[in-house]
């Protein structure tokens, strides 16, 4: 009887050490669980002619290719010495060469004749204007079977393509999982019975053996409804367990007293707040007034007000006896923060000092940059409880820093924030601090219950009124030039009406940026992609030599001195710098209303959101804001239709929709985000709405019934899988 390995048996026992090692290492499948869980990435049909078309989008990447030889021919170089066979496949609407070298000929020229059908398995590379795949591995899909019945079996059968490396073809792998499938048999079943029928979802054994060797489309379309399920079911249960344990942690509830801070604040303001503004600001009170802990996602169109409607919690909780503390991912940010806090604030945050208002509080900034005598006094006045309100970057984090009362944590832009350091802060809280996170990266919803599941989401995306609409435009830079001296005229202009201009560049151009192999000169300089990416320090000088001449241009980046970069960004607030050339320093929270132009050099180089980030800095006044994209890319370039798209619309959520539907399947959640990124391997976040939006459903069902799962043991087992310490800490950064 043939061995069933166990599904946790490691994969040397049934490929053999090397397979098994290849597996490991280049795709991070060890055990025979990992590889049926490996799924096909497509199917190829014998007779099915695959499209080649799109592999011009697939430069330096493996690829597998079924198609036909329409011609193989051997060409001798070095006066007949060396040998090159070239392969000509064909799929009916395209063409690709295949080229073979030295002693590497004969085999393929006796296999690779005209007319034959093979599998193709190689990198693209381009060369002479075409693409081709040199050496590539081979399967000849030959239908001279012996055997009548085999030939038509496989006439008719589905062909998996396998998500594969360099050193082992998609049909190796399919190979691989054929030692593996008769384990799927013991495979647990995570899915409740009753959910399962309740959904016509096959059992997890059959959805396994249909993804793998499917005899029907159908089978497919069975075998992925069924996977999908699970993978949005078990990391929504996850997430609801989550949910269920916050929601039983103790909290102080936090109200805010008639007649104090909030309502002197609310009083003093110049202008009502949007509706959106006064929603939100609602479901945060509600959870504030709650005895156990607030988790709210808050995300807002870039320049929505959502530093208004934090400020405002941050402002109830102290009216109730607590400290609020905000926590920001740069110096240059949380100098920012602190400094608009105050100007909104006025005599409020100056509680106890001269001239202060006698409902006032302290606002205190504590940055890693601080000299020594303002650190001791912003700890003195944060653990006596003088402060309730403190701003600050991983500063806070230290253990030095004592609070007399936390009661409320605002973090600033989430996704710059590990896990250690959320939690730190909040440890810092007597009983746990109530938690908002805000973001201005607008996330589709899809993503937010998959990314941030374990909190609630509140969504601002009215603008206040006095917000001018931001006008954008592609810039060919090398298509013509001319725009691009319009351009710089334009940011002329806008100054000499007194308002102010960014320029932003994707790199800083001080030497510790440079390109390692220091071939930066010698690079082809017609091409963008060869040459590096334009620098702060470079443009700045040529712009203040050249086209803006006797304007005040000044840099910021991230590695000048904090003292320098605070006093920069000072006299650009106050409009004594007139041009400022930066990174992406100022990507969120710097708030100057008189800038009313910004120019992106290198546009392409940055992603949607991120340029969707940046152009929020303008037009925050009520000038209207422009917005200038240049690029050197040609106009029939993915990188200039992405920039079209951002020109478009305003849009952030449409935007942010555009912007993971274009990248790479897998690379949907992030970097940081291994853990669930590698169990996401049939659910797409963008597509798959539905289906977790249902299972969201039935997991906070399942959870409210049986926290502890007790009377689900497959869905227990399901969960430890997925649960592994780097994913635990992964679904922690919520």
């Amino acid at each position: 009887m043939e061995h069933v390995p166990a599904l946790d048996e490691d994969l040397k026992k049934t490929l053999g050490p090397a397979t098994a090692k290849v597996l490991a290492e280049q795709l991070g499948l060890h055990t025979a669980l990992d590889l049926l869980h490996h799924y096909p990435r497509r199917y190829a049909e014998r007779g099915e002619l695959t499209s080649l078309a799109d592999l011009a989008d697939q430069i330096d990447e493996h690829v597998t290719v079924v198609a036909q030889v329409a011609d193989a021919r051997v060409l001798t170089f070095n006066g007949g010495r060396g040998k090159r066979l070239e392969v000509t496949i064909t799929d009916g609407s395209g063409r690709l060469q295949l080229v073979f070298f030295g002693a590497g000929v004969h085999k393929p020229h006796k296999e690779l004749l005209p007319g034959s059908r093979a599998m193709f398995a190689g990198k693209v590379s381009r060369f002479n204007h075409k693409l081709q795949l040199a050496h590539p591995a081979y399967e000849p899909l030959g239908a001279e079977a012996s055997d009548r019945d085999a030939a038509t079996a496989f006439a008719n059968q589905l062909i998996p393509i396998y998500p594969a490396c360099a050193k082992l073809e998609s049909w190796k792998i399919a190979k691989c999982v054929d030692a593996v499938l008769p384990s799927a048999q013991a495979a647990v079943d995570p899915l409740p019975a009753a959910l399962r029928e309740g959904r016509g979802l096959v059992p997890l054994t059959e959805a396994l053996l249909k993804i793998h060797r499917p005899a029907t489309k159908a089978d497919i379309e069975d075998a992925r409804q069924r996977l999908k399920w699970d993978e949005a079911f078990v990391l929504q249960v996850a997430l609801a367990r989550r949910r269920h344990a916050d929601a039983q942690l103790p909290a102080v509830p936090r109200r805010p007293a008639p007649g104090g801070l909030l309502d002197a604040f609310d009083a003093k303001l110049p202008f009502t707040l949007t509706e959106g503004q006064q929603k939100v600001s609602k479901e945060i009170f509600d959870d504030l007034a709650t005895s156990h802990p607030m988790h709210r996602l808050l995300q807002g169109e870039v320049g929505s007000g959502k530093t208004m409607v934090a400020l405002r919690a941050m402002l109830a909780v102290v009216d109730s006896g607590g400290q609020a503390a905000m926590l920001a991912p740069t110096e240059v940010l949380a100098q920012q923060h602190h400094r608009s806090v105050v100007e909104m604030m006025g005599e409020l945050a100056e509680g106890g000092m001269l001239g202060g208002s006698d409902q006032g509080t302290k606002v205190v900034l504590l940055t890693g940059s601080m000299g020594m005598p303002a650190r001791r006094q912003a700890l003195l006045d944060l653990v006596t409880g003088e402060a309730g309100i403190v701003i600050g970057t991983h500063a806070l984090i230290e253990d030095k820093v004592q609070f007399h009362d936390l009661g409320l944590v605002v973090v600033d832009e989430q996704h710059r924030f590990g896990v250690e350091q959320r939690d730190a802060l909040r440890s810092k809280g007597k009983q746990p601090p109530h938690l908002l996170v805000m973001t201005a990266t607008p996330i589709p919803r899809t993503v937010a219950m998959t990314v941030f599941g374990d909190l609630e989401t509140s969504v601002l995306d009215q603008l206040p009124a006095g917000r001018s609409p931001i006008a954008t435009h592609v810039v060919p830079a090398k298509d013509k030039p001319h725009f691009l001296a319009r351009a710089w005229e334009r940011v002329r202009e806008e100054v000499e009406k007194g308002h102010q201009a960014y320029v932003v560049c994707p790199r800083i151009g001080d030497g510790e940026d440079e390109p390692k192999n220091g071939k930066k000169k010698a690079a082809a300089a017609d091409d963008p992609d060869k040459r590096p990416p334009l620098a702060v320090l470079e443009v700045a000088e040529q712009l203040a030599r050249g086209p803006l001449a006797g304007l005040s241009v000044e840099v910021l980046h991230g590695r000048m001195d904090p003292a320098d970069k605070d006093d920069v960004m000072r006299r650009f607030t106050a409009g004594e710098v007139k041009v400022l050339v930066a990174t992406t320093v100022i990507e969120v929270g710097v708030n100057v209303p008189n800038s009313t132009v910004m120019v992106i050099m290198d546009a392409d180089r940055f992603g949607v959101s991120q340029l969707h980030q940046l152009r929020g800095r303008v037009g925050r006044g009520s000038a209207p804001g422009l917005c200038l994209l240049v690029s050197e890319m040609h106009e029939a370039s993915p990188a200039r239709a992405r920039l079209a798209a951002v020109a478009a619309t305003l849009d952030g959520f449409e935007l942010s929709r555009i912007d993971l539907e274009q990248r790479r399947e897998g690379d949907v959640l992030g970097q940081a985000q291994s853990g669930v990124r590698s169990s996401l391997r049939m659910l797409a976040v963008i597509e798959d709405e539905e289906v977790i939006a249902q299972a969201r459903e039935e997991a906070t069902r399942v959870v409210a019934e049986d926290p502890a799962l007790e009377r689900l043991p497959g869905l227990r087992t399901a969960l430890d899988a997925l649960l592994d310490t780097e994913r635990e800490q992964y679904l922690e950064k919520g």
